[in-house]
C-alpha cells in the first residue's frame, strides 16, 4: 500500500534518491534547481576548485529584491553508506515504512532542505513576498569544506548579495522537534606533533633515544590540567588525543619517532591563537619534565603541525532571528527551545561572518548511521515551524 506523502516528504524522497556522496552532486542540485526555478527563483550553479581537493558544485538561488533577506543554508552531500548489506533497504531509495522514511541524508541534512523548500512553496502560494529569500546549498559540508559554503558566500557577496539572517537546517534537536536552537558553536583546532628520537636495538638503549618516553611526558602535560571550567553559554574547552603511533612493526627496535594527533574544542575564553600558545606552553613544560626524569641534558626534540583551518567560536545574539524562530517553534510544538552551543562544527562557522545565523532542523539521533531515518511526522512538523518563521519574520 502506497502511503500518501506531504509535499516536503515527496521532496525529501527525491533528494534521498540522488546518490550525492561527497563530492558527487548526484543529481540533488539539479533537482533543487528545477523546483526552485518553478517558484521563480534565480538559480546559479557554481563549481569551485582548489589544490589537492576535489572540485565541488554548489547552488545559490534568490527570489525577491528587497529587505529583509532570509537565507536558508545547508548541504546536499552525504557521507558514505558503509556496507550496503547492513541497510534494511536501499540507502538511496527513500523507502517509507510505518510512517518513517529511510535513506542516507534523511536527517543530515536533506530533510532540512526538503522542509525549507516545502515551507517556502507554501509561503509563496499564500503570501505576497515582502522581502527576499535565498537558498545557499553546498556539496562540500561532509568533505574538506574547502570548495563549498566558504567560497560560495564570498562569491555571492562579490555579486552584491547581503543577508539579514540565516537558518542552517542541520539536525539540531537531540530528542524531539523543538528541543534546541543552536545559536553558536565552540571553536575547533586540530594538530599533530612528532617527537624525534634515535633508532636503535632494544637491548642497547644507551645507544638510542626512545621518543616514546618524551611522547608520554608531552601527552601528560597536555592533558593533566583542564583548560577552563566553561562559561555561561559554552561547555568547558576540551582536548582529545585522537591517535598515537610510532609506526613500528617490530618489538626489538627502539623507534626513531613517535607521533600523535589531537583536536581541541574551545569556548569563548579562547581564540585560535591563544589555544595554540597554551598548547605550545604545555609541550615545553612536558619536554622539561622529560629531561629531568631521564636525569640527563638530552632535549626532547618535538615538532608541532597545525592541521587545516581554525574554526572560530561564535555566539549569535540577534533577538529578531532567535525570538521569531522560538515563537514559531512554540506555536507548532508547544515547546520552548533551549539555546545551545554544544556539538561539533557546521557551515554556520562561515555564515556568522556575513549575518546572524542559527541552526534548527530535525532530530539527529540517526545521522551518519546505517538505516538513517526520520518520521514523516517530524518532516511535517519542521515544515510548519519554518512556515511560521517566514510568516513572523516578514510581518515585522
Amino acid at each position: 500500500m502506497t502511503q500518501n506523502l506531504s509535499r516536503s516528504a515527496e521532496i525529501l524522497r527525491e533528494l534521498i534518491r540522488c546518490p550525492s556522496i561527497t563530492p558527487e552532486e548526484g543529481g540533488a542540485l539539479t533537482y533543487l534547481e528545477g523546483e526552485l526555478t518553478k517558484l521563480g527563483f534565480c538559480v546559479k550553479r557554481v563549481t569551485f576548485s582548489d589544490e589537492n581537493t576535489p572540485d565541488v558544485e554548489n547552488l545559490y538561488a534568490r527570489i525577491g529584491n528587497d529587505a529583509p533577506h532570509i537565507m536558508f543554508a545547508g548541504h546536499t552531500d552525504v557521507v558514505p553508506i558503509g556496507n550496503a548489506d547492513d541497510w534494511s533497504s536501499d540507502a538511496f531509495s527513500g523507502d517509507v515504512r510505518d510512517g518513517v522514511m529511510f535513506g542516507r541524508g534523511a536527517v543530515d541534512m536533506k530533510g532540512g532542505i526538503a522542509c525549507f523548500l516545502g515551507a517556502v512553496e507554501a509561503y509563496l502560494a499564500n503570501n505576497k513576498l515582502k522581502g527576499s529569500i535565498s537558498f545557499l546549498i553546498t556539496g562540500d559540508e561532509e568533505g574538506p569544506s574547502v570548495n563549498g559554503t566558504d567560497k560560495l558566500l564570498r562569491w555571492a557577496q562579490d555579486k552584491g548579495e547581503t543577508w539579514d539572517a540565516c537558518i542552517v537546517g542541520e539536525p539540531s534537536n537531540p530528542n524531539v522537534i523543538g528541543d534546541v536552537i543552536k545559536n553558536g558553536r565552540r571553536g575547533s583546532l586540530s594538530g599533530r606533533f612528532t617527537v624525534n628520537g634515535v633508532q636503535g636495538h632494544a637491548a642497547y638503549p644507551h645507544l638510542a633515544d626512545n621518543p616514546v618516553c618524551g611522547m608520554t611526558d608531552l601527552l601528560n602535560a597536555l592533558l593533566e590540567t583542564p583548560f577552563d571550567e566553561g562559561t555561561a553559554m559554552f561547555q568547558p574547552t576540551n582536548l582529545e588525543v585522537t591517535s598515537v603511533d610510532v609506526g613500528n612493526a617490530t618489538t626489538n627496535v627502539i623507534p626513531a619517532k613517535a607521533m600523535a594527533s589531537f583536536n581541541v574544542r574551545f569556548n569563548d575564553l579562547w581564540t585560535g591563537d591563544t589555544v595554540k600558545q597554551e598548547i605550545k606552553s604545555r609541550f615545553e613544560k612536558g619536554a622539561t619534565r622529560s629531561i629531568i626524569r631521564k636525569g640527563k641534558d638530552t632535549p626532547v626534540r618535538f615538532e608541532i603541525e597545525w592541521i587545516g583551518r581554525v574554526s572560530h567560536v561564535f555566539l549569535t545574539k540577534d533577538d529578531m532571528l532567535i525570538d521569531t524562530l522560538t515563537n514559531a517553534i512554540k506555536a507548532v510544538t508547544g515547546k520552548t527551545p533551549e539555546l545551545s552551543t554544544g556539538g561539533g562544527t557546521s557551515d554556520a562557522r562561515f555564515i556568522k561572518d556575513y549575518c546572524p545565523v542559527v541552526e534548527f532542523g530535525l532530530v539527529g539521533q540517526t545521522m551518519h548511521q546505517v538505516d538513517e531515518r526520520t518520521p514523516l511526522s517530524d518532516i511535517d512538523k519542521l515544515t510548519k515551524v519554518y512556515s511560521e518563521f517566514l510568516e513572523g519574520y516578514f510581518k515585522t
